[in-house]
C-alpha cells in the first residue's frame, strides 16, 4: 500500500506530465497580430510557416471601401508608406516586396497606390537562425478617399516558425511582385525601350511596352533616388500592332543632376503579370 507521501509525490508527477502536455498549445504563438486601426483603415502583421516557399511574414493592411492607399512611389501625389522596425528582436534585416500597384485618378492627378486590402509580403532574415524573431513595426501611412488622412498604426508578432493558415495569402501576395526582367527581356509581357522622344528631344519621352492584343497595360516610373519626382507616363498613339506607347515629360529631377548615365526603375502591368525594369534613358 502506498503511503500519503508516495501518493502525492506521484499525484504531483501526473499533474506536471499533464501541463507540459498541455503548454504547446496553450502557449502556441498567434499566427497573426491584433488589428491597429480605426473604421477607414487597420493594419496587422501576419505569420507565414517555417520552410515554406513564401515570405516569412507580412503586413496586411485593410482598407474601407472607397479609400485608398499608396504605392513605394506615389505619383503626383500623396506619401509613400514608411516603416519602422526598431525594437525588434532578433532581427536582421525586413526587406519589404511591393505587389504591382494600380493607377489612381485623385482630385484629377494620377497617383499609384492600391484599393482593398493588401498585403505585403515581408523577408525576413534574423540574427540568429536557431532563435525566433519578434517584429515590432510601427508604419505611417496615408489613405485617401475625397480628403487625404495619415494613419499610425503598431503591430507586434513572433514568428515561431509554427504551421500557419497565411501561406496561400502570402503566396499570392508574392505572385503579384512584379518580375524583375532586363529591357527588352519577356515572355508575354516586356518593356522594350525607353528613350527620348525624337519629336521633343529636350523635353519628353517614350515608353514602349510589349504586350498580347486587347491587352490593357499600365506602366510606372521611378528615378534614380527618392528626390525624383517624375510624372506618371500617358498613353500615346501605338506605333505598331502589339505594341503600346507611354511618353512623361522629362520633369522632375532634383536640382544639380541631369538624365544623361541615370537608372530608371520601370514597372508595366497588364492583369496579373507584371515586370520591373531598370534601364538608362536611351
Amino acid at each position: 500500500m502506498l503511503t500519503r507521501f508516495e501518493r502525492l509525490r506521484r499525484s504531483a508527477a501526473v499533474c506536471v506530465l499533464a501541463l507540459l502536455v498541455e503548454l504547446p498549445q496553450a502557449h502556441a504563438a498567434d499566427p497573426a497580430s491584433p488589428w491597429d486601426g480605426d473604421a477607414r483603415t487597420a493594419m496587422r502583421l501576419i505569420a507565414g510557416s517555417s520552410g515554406a516557399p513564401t515570405p516569412s511574414a507580412g503586413i496586411e493592411i485593410r482598407l474601407k471601401p472607397g479609400w485608398h492607399t499608396y504605392w513605394r512611389y506615389p505619383g503626383d501625389a500623396g506619401v509613400p508608406p514608411r516603416f519602422d522596425f526598431a525594437g525588434s528582436h532578433n532581427l536582421e534585416s525586413a526587406t519589404v516586396l511591393w505587389p504591382a500597384p494600380r493607377r489612381i485618378q485623385e482630385q484629377g492627378l494620377n497617383v499609384i497606390g492600391y484599393m482593398g486590402n493588401l498585403i505585403l509580403p515581408l523577408v525576413v532574415a534574423p540574427e540568429d537562425r536557431a532563435s525566433p524573431v519578434t517584429l515590432r513595426l510601427k508604419l505611417d501611412y496615408a489613405v485617401c478617399e475625397k480628403l487625404c488622412v495619415p494613419a499610425e498604426a503598431r503591430a507586434e508578432l513572433t514568428l515561431a516558425g509554427a504551421p500557419s493558415p497565411y501561406d496561400a495569402a502570402l503566396a499570392d501576395a508574392q505572385a503579384a511582385v512584379p518580375k524583375k526582367r532586363a529591357l527588352g527581356q519577356g515572355d508575354a509581357l516586356a518593356i522594350r525601350a525607353l528613350r527620348r522622344d525624337k519629336s521633343h528631344p529636350g523635353s519628353s519621352a517614350i515608353i514602349d511596352v510589349v504586350a498580347p492584343p486587347e491587352t490593357t497595360v499600365d506602366v510606372f516610373i521611378e528615378g534614380p533616388t527618392a528626390q525624383w519626382a517624375l510624372p506618371v507616363p500617358v498613353r500615346s498613339a501605338p506605333p505598331a500592332a502589339g505594341v503600346q506607347r507611354f511618353v512623361f515629360d522629362l520633369d522632375g529631377a532634383p536640382p544639380g543632376t541631369t538624365y544623361a548615365g541615370a537608372l530608371f526603375t520601370l514597372t508595366a502591368v497588364a492583369g496579373n503579370e507584371a515586370v520591373e525594369v531598370t534601364a538608362p534613358l536611351q
